[in-house]
């Protein structure tokens, strides 16, 4: 059981790896101006439901399976995405709006967040797969 959970939780951490540096390369493109922001803030609201629900399944997937220190050390960073997400100003695209994104500083605290994501979620990787490993051969 303990196995089949780190499997998956391995899985969808990779999957929140990529999505973390596919954040990073679109907003350096913004940042480059090699695409508009308009074009940028599309891409990126795609992807954010998708990186809730990943992170909310690694999260629920820990709570079930009663390993705390890992359900604890993901609780944040889910409640901090269901909490952005939530508090979407009215009007605005979404997480990610094209007439705020060079407003006070935005592009650097979100370019700040995708790296804080990127590391946390290497952190991650790395606790899942010793994780696995050694459920795979305590079983």
């Amino acid at each position: 059981m303990d196995a089949a959970v780190f499997i998956l939780s391995l899985i969808d951490c990779c999957a929140l790896i990529f999505l973390s540096v596919y954040f990073i390369i679109t907003l350096s493109d913004l940042e480059c101006d090699y695409i508009n922001a308009r074009a940028c803030c599309s891409k990126l609201n795609k992807w954010v439901v998708p990186e809730l629900v990943g992170q909310a399944l690694a999260t629920v997937l820990m709570l079930i399976s009663m390993h705390w220190f890992i359900f604890l050390l993901n609780l944040p960073v889910a409640a901090w995405n269901v909490y952005r997400f939530l508090n979407v100003p009215m009007g605005n695209m979404g997480v990610f709006d094209p007439t705020e994104i060079h407003n006070r500083g935005q592009l650097k605290s979100h370019m700040k967040e995708a790296m804080i994501k990127l590391g946390f979620h290497l952190l991650c990787f790395f606790i899942y797969l010793y994780s696995m490993i050694l459920a795979l051969i305590n079983d």
